[in-house]
């Protein structure tokens, strides 16, 4: 049974349960987790914990779900992280990581609180209602076994609600014909996306890439002289953010408009409180 949700409700619950997911992305944990299995450049590291769940994928599978990576940056790291850490190793050292950023961040007394355990149980209860068809990366950690512990359970859950969204987002980004660096540049125009120094130390970019993909945007009339988005730009990301609402409706209708309220409470919580103990480093959002 599904119920009408007020609007943008998924989507404020997505924002905070999508940062709880992606804590162990920036945490030492991940760091010492994956050197103790022999990956020890941090960009070989991110692409074997997100891709893990697909299996020894290549590149090209890499390159093609996460988005906005540069395919060389890609293929310098894969198929060759495997050769290292195969995914069922990678996959088990994640888990720990996880486990001690949550505890580290959290703390025990937090971690084994009726709140989490209830977040894990909403959470999990809105996943039932994703969607394989289309979606890679959800599909494949969806395979995945549910971990007994709540706040494991819960961070899966997130998980599983973030690469559902993120696998929609792809097609309304390709619909909006945004290659992934005029996505990637179109929305930190926004305010809300990563500064550039970010993007191009992490997504294998230069800047002369970045300003190619400025010209382009500024061509079709979605960015002005100065960079910033115009009107017809400003549209164009409110009509992405819109269509992947409506593709990653049915997790939160299934859930119902009081669990979506409830498990957003929840989630803020849980993400303040990581973030006052240091979970993401500073500047990373922003237009500079």
């Amino acid at each position: 049974m599904t119920t009408a949700l007020p609007e943008r409700a998924g989507r404020r619950c997505h924002n905070v349960l999508n940062p709880l997911h992606s804590t162990h992305y920036f945490s030492p944990d991940l760091a010492e987790q994956l050197a103790g299995v022999g990956v020890t450049d941090p960009r070989a590291a991110y692409f074997a914990v997100r891709a893990a769940a697909m299996g020894p994928v290549g590149a090209g599978t890499v390159t093609a779900t996460f988005y906005n990576f540069r395919h060389d940056l890609v293929a310098r790291h894969v198929p060759e992280v495997w050769q290292t850490a195969s995914p069922e190793v990678v996959l088990a050292a994640r888990a720990r990581a996880v486990d001690a950023t949550l505890r580290r961040l959290l703390g025990d007394e937090m971690l084994a609180s009726k709140e989490v355990a209830e977040a894990a149980e909403l959470s999990l209860h809105a996943a039932e209602a994703c969607t394989r068809t289309a979606r890679p990366l959800y599909a494949a950690h969806a395979d995945l076994p549910v971990p007994g512990e709540p706040h494991l359970a819960l961070w899966h859950a997130a998980t599983l609600l973030r690469e559902h969204r993120g696998d929609g987002h792809l097609a309304a980004l390709l619909d909006a014909e945004l290659d992934p660096l005029e996505a990637l540049v179109s929305h930190t125009a926004t305010g809300k996306g990563m500064a550039p120094r970010w993007v191009l130390a992490t997504r294998g970019w230069a800047r002369e890439d970045w300003d190619a993909a400025v010209d382009r945007l500024k061509e079709r009339g979605l960015l002005n002289a100065e960079g910033e988005l115009t009107d017809a730009g400003v549209a164009l990301r409110k009509e992405i953010e819109s269509r992947t609402d409506r593709l990653d409706a049915a997790p939160y209708e299934h859930l119902g408009a009081p669990g979506v309220e409830r498990l957003t409470e929840l989630a803020t919580g849980l993400l303040m409180a990581a973030m006052a103990a240091g979970a993401f480093p500073e500047g990373m959002i922003g237009k500079n």
